[in-house]
């Protein structure tokens, strides 16, 4: 696999980790069937991709940007539509974390 495939792998587990935290909202604890299923397999969809693209892109660097990843895009979502607090500070620390997630893409040595 090369490099910018792995990196477009390790996005899609990202976004699939967002979808299952948002998801465990409307599993009610894993008592509603559906929403846990869905949420089950975004969760296993999402480990599987990340797997894929930790066998090119160093594993540190991975799992930091797909927790980086799910973690802004679950707070954006939470604020956008679930009536999450928008406080400019909250807003900063997630810039923080974007920062970050970019910083890591860019410094791995040959970009992987």
């Amino acid at each position: 696999m090369r490099v910018g495939t792995a990196w477009m792998v390790l996005l899609v587990a990202g976004v699939l980790e967002t979808v299952w935290a948002v998801g465990l909202k409307y599993t009610h604890g894993f008592t509603r069937l559906w929403p846990s299923v869905g949420t089950g397999a975004a969760s296993v969809a999402s480990i599987v991709l990340l797997a894929i693209a930790v066998k090119v892109i160093p594993v540190g660097t991975g799992y930091a940007v797909w927790t980086g990843i799910g973690a802004v895009g679950t707070a954006l979502i939470g604020m956008m539509w679930l009536g999450e607090s928008r406080d400019v500070v909250r807003l900063l620390c997630l810039g923080l974390i974007v920062a970050g997630v970019l910083g890591l893409r860019f410094v791995s040595a040959n970009g992987h």
